[in-house]
């Protein structure tokens, strides 16, 4: 088989993750050809990193989008923000490249959506969504497929790690509050880049209009937890998550690459 060609849009320390895994001979299915980053310091370390693990220059650090594409990557992997995947999906697909995300809550507008479903269809392309700091999109799929459900979605973070939101305020370094109750949809608006696992469980069930979301602060909490829960007439599932660090989202993207290429896929 072929060795699949990959590039990264976003060079922080989920790229690493990536770099880690291709070290230890974890994604022996691909090379990594190209990088991208807004700082290209960023992607210059992820490309000579990966240089100097196989003592060759295979790997192009970018100063563009455009530029990346043009280097014509299987896969283009994503792990900037929400805003990035809504800049560079449509290209990518056009371009002939797959996309693997962790960006979801761009997913969460449904006109976004479409566009990017029509845009895979009509060049045979395809969108992977890792699943980040949570799981069970399995089962939330199967009793969505299987019957009504409604599922609710709660976490929990630590005071800090909200600020610069609207919601933010020094009473929540004492106070443990609920800050956020509603939709996947308004969530995503009011955390853009803190809420894409809400969104992830939302597109694998009943939608992010349809999903509840209730997002507390608690003091001195470190990490996150997720807690999904779907309710129909022959199933109850239950799926709590903690993740003290970010760690295993980037765990989650070369868990789906290996899935993309295993004769046995989990």
């Amino acid at each position: 088989m072929r060795t699949k060609t990959l590039a990264i849009v976003g060079c922080g320390k989920l790229a690493n993750i990536i770099v880690e895994a291709i070290s230890k001979g974890l994604l022996s299915d691909y090379s990594l050809i190209a990088t991208y980053s807004r700082t290209f310091e960023k992607s210059e370390y992820i490309a000579q990193t990966v240089r100097n693990l196989f003592h060759d220059n295979s790997c192009t650090p970018c100063r563009s989008i455009g530029e990346l594409l043009d280097k014509k990557p299987d896969y283009v992997i994503e792990v900037a923000s929400p805003t990035s995947l809504r800049e560079i999906a449509i290209p990518t697909l056009k371009a002939g490249s797959s996309i693997v995300t962790l960006s979801i809550g761009a997913l969460a507008d449904p006109e976004f959506y479409q566009l990017v479903k029509q845009t895979a269809l009509e060049n045979g392309t395809r969108v992977h969504l890792a699943s980040g700091a949570i799981g069970g999109f399995d089962v939330l799929r199967t009793v969505s497929l299987m019957e009504d459900s409604e599922v609710t979605f709660v976490t929990k973070k630590g005071p800090n790690s909200l600020k610069n939101t609207e919601v933010y305020d020094e009473t929540l370094q004492y106070q443990h509050r609920e800050v956020f109750s509603g939709d996947a949809v308004g969530a995503i608006k009011l955390f853009p880049t803190r809420v894409n696992v809400a969104v992830a469980a939302s597109l694998a069930s009943t939608g992010p209009e349809n999903v509840k979301v209730s997002i507390n602060s608690v003091p001195d909490f470190v990490g996150d937890d997720h807690r999904i829960e779907i309710k129909s007439e022959q199933i109850h599932a239950v799926i709590d998550v903690y993740s003290k660090t970010a760690q295993i989202a980037g765990w989650s993207v070369v868990n789906t690459l290996r899935n993309i290429t295993s004769p046995i896929a989990f």
